[in-house]
């Protein structure tokens, strides 16, 4: 009740009288009168842009406001959860998860920024966040490109702006010159507005693959060329489950991965397959498991799934649901509130992942079932539809784990545990292909991007990454397709395939005149030294492909560049204990 009070942000004092202000509602409650915000005009966003100025401090005073931002956040936790929840439909453990992950970004680049004092920043980033991450993505996003010195515009999602004003506002009071971080909310016009401006030095994004193209095209419109891009976007992300797995285990992921935050999180588990073998038996618990789930208000404790986030998204999986109704797909549909953005958890049937075409974004499950003969062909399928986010297995065979984790193109991999809640600086994350551009987001190689020139590093091809017992973590290098090395000159070509090749990637030599870089295949970067006009047209071209983003690099390439990151969870005490502990205390009784 204590935050129950509507919220209210404005930007500043406004010349212009036409500034719009948005009303914003509780998706569980639309009678409940959140706050309102007033939307960037075009004004205020070339304000933004000429009064944005670098953040000069010396990386040991970066990171301490940005480890002091995060005491303050935490000091107003109460907070924090009542407006996640009211503006967001965010139950309480997700509200907690979110605001520790925040917290978690802002002591991870901070300590990353002190290793590269010398290391110099790009200018200005933007930073463009989504609604179902809207205090954590958010800040995480902004934390790094402030690490490195730059200066930051950040644009929420228009569903969450009241949190981010409220992060904001705490980076700000940690210490943050105001100069150096301006928040410019609004929609897909003030998003468009904010990427076709010409003094972009780098944009954060995370949303849809969609909306990625589309800022790629501005940037290579109106941006310096090379100007980075780091997407971080959707997948229609799949599990394994095999005979030998065990089902209680396996259904308490599935719901989870599935059903958790009403299925809005970019990680969330959307296509399942079951070994016919033990089908019928997984899907009547998973059904049972299901029964069990509370949908409500997420401000209840008992609640386990809230609604989603406003009446298009719930129009649009209502549609798709009742088109899967109207097929016999129907497997399990619960019942859902009448009152708000509720979509209940619902279970279809298809034939494999071919079957689903786009993202649902939603409480939406799809079952397929396979014969232990075609695992490798599910996992080809899983590999075509062109997306790599994340992916779940549950087996109790080692070699198995093995043979799909080396085929598999997703950039986490869950065995035999859930597949959402990354943590930062134990499972990096971000995807490849249509999922994301790298590096990824809390791991060692992200905060290089946001630098002019990268520190130097050296790749490690596979490292632990620090995390609980019982859980094994471990990120991997595996070289991108080929790097398009272009020159201008035959030593510039040369050079550029010297530099890749010494960190460990893949490089082909070409000309620029001479390949139609708007099809070539295999390729993953192009490098160019040359001529800034020549350079804009190569930009064009490569922001028309579809598919993967493809960039282009005007300086040195970076690892995040020349390698995909792969990241593997094991939960290690599903097979009968962790083997690494049990060696340990072996070690302390010698």
């Amino acid at each position: 009740e204590q935050f129950a009070a509507p919220y209210q942000w404005h930007l500043g004092q406004h010349a212009d009288t036409q500034a719009k202000t948005v009303t914003i509602s509780n998706p569980a409650n639309p009678n409940d009168f959140v706050g309102t915000c007033t939307v960037a005009t075009p004004a205020d966003i070339q304000k933004a842009f000429q009064t944005c100025v670098p953040w000069a401090a010396q990386s040991d005073a970066r990171a301490s406001v940005l480890v002091r931002a995060g005491e303050i956040l935490q000091s107003k936790a109460p907070e924090i959860y009542a407006l996640l929840s009211r503006e967001a439909g965010k139950t309480l453990p997700d509200a907690i998860g979110e605001l520790r992950e925040a917290i978690d970004f802002l002591n991870y680049y901070a300590a990353e920024c002190r290793k590269y004092p010398d290391g110099k920043p790009r200018g200005i980033w933007v930073c463009i966040s989504p609604w179902n991450f809207p205090l954590a993505i958010f800040t995480g996003q902004i934390a790094a490109a402030l690490a490195a010195g730059n200066a930051v515009i950040a644009k929420p999602a228009p569903q969450t702006p009241l949190i981010a004003a409220l992060a904001v506002a705490a980076l700000h009071a940690a210490g943050v010159p105001e100069t150096a971080l301006k928040l410019c909310p609004g929609g897909a016009d003030e998003g468009a507005a904010i990427t076709s401006h010409p003094m972009i030095n780098g944009v954060a994004f995370t949303g849809s693959t969609a909306t990625a193209q589309i800022i790629r095209k501005s940037l290579a419109e109106n941006a310096a060329p090379g100007t980075p891009l780091i997407a971080e976007t959707g997948g229609i992300n799949a599990m394994i489950v095999d005979s030998t797995a065990l089902p209680e285990h396996a259904v308490r992921d599935i719901v989870m991965s599935a059903f958790r935050s009403a299925g809005q999180r970019c990680s969330a588990l959307r296509v399942l397959y079951v070994q016919d073998d033990i089908a019928d038996q997984l899907i009547e618990m998973l059904c049972g498991a299901m029964d069990e789930l509370r949908i409500s208000d997420p401000w209840d404790l008992a609640t386990d799934v809230g609604p989603l986030i406003d009446q298009a998204a719930f129009n649009n999986i209502q549609r798709y649901i009742k088109l899967a109704r109207d097929k016999g797909q129907v497997i399990r549909e619960l019942a859902a509130p009448e009152v708000g953005h509720y979509i209940a958890p619902t279970v279809l049937r298809v034939d494999s992942i071919r079957d689903v075409t786009t993202e649902i974004f939603g409480p939406v499950l799809h079952v397929a079932r396979f014969k232990s003969q075609e695992l490798d062909q599910v996992i080809q399928d899983i590999n075509e539809t062109g997306y790599g986010l994340t992916f779940g297995l549950h087996t109790r065979i080692d070699d198995r784990v093995q043979h799909v984790v080396d085929r598999v193109e997703a950039g986490n991999i869950y065995v035999n545990r859930n597949q959402i809640g990354a943590v930062v600086g134990s499972q990096p994350f971000g995807g490849e292909g249509l999922s994301g551009t790298g590096p990824k987001a809390g791991g060692p190689y992200y905060l290089h991007r946001f630098y002019a020139t990268a520190p130097d590093i050296t790749a490690q091809p596979e490292q632990s990454m620090h995390g609980p017992t019982g859980e094994s973590n471990r990120l991997h290098l595996k070289p991108r397709n080929p790097i398009l090395c272009l020159g201008p000159s035959a030593a510039d070509t040369s050079k550029q395939s010297a530099i890749i090749v010494q960190l460990g990637g893949q490089s082909i030599n070409g000309s620029h005149s001479e390949i139609d870089l708007e099809h070539a295949a295999d390729i993953s970067a192009v490098v160019w030294w040359g001529d800034p006009e020549t350079a804009k047209k190569i930009e064009h071209a490569l922001s028309q492909r579809s598919g993967p983003i493809i960039p282009l690099i005007t300086n040195s390439p970076d690892i995040g560049l020349v390698f995909h990151e792969r990241h593997v969870c094991i939960d290690t005490t599903a097979a009968g204990g962790n083997a690494s502990l049990l060696a340990a205390v072996a070690d302390g009784i010698d």
